[in-house]
């Protein structure tokens, strides 16, 4: 469980900190790259949907999914992904690599982030 959620609207940053003393300062761009929704990671291994032009993105609301998540609403429509408490950990824990690789990947693809 978190111990906090601020929306920081004017970095575009989501800030999560959890009971362990950890905190994560994650950007509006990667939590949308990184949705857990079908429509990003599509309905198995292999249908992932790369996610460009995504660098303005803001999150508009969040609402929270019982006990154990929230769901952004962000400022391209997006609304379907559900970010438990144990993904948005992982993605604080791994936000570096991810986000190289995620780099690495709009490059190979020829895609930007604008």
């Amino acid at each position: 469980m978190p111990t906090g959620i601020t929306l920081h609207q004017t970095s575009r940053l989501l800030e999560i900190g959890f009971a362990d003393g950890r905190t994560f300062r994650l950007p509006y761009e990667f939590l949308r790259v990184q949705s857990p929704s079908a429509e990003v990671r599509g309905h198995g291994p292999g249908q992932e949907v790369l996610q460009a032009g995504k660098s303005k993105v803001e999150i508009r609301s969040l609402e929270p999914v019982g006990s154990y998540a929230v769901q952004p609403m962000f400022s391209d429509g997006h609304a379907t992904g559900i970010y438990s408490w144990e993904y948005l950990y992982y993605l604080g824990e791994n936000q570096e690599r991810l986000w190289a690789e995620y780099l690495d990947r709009l490059a190979a693809a020829g895609a930007g982030r604008d």
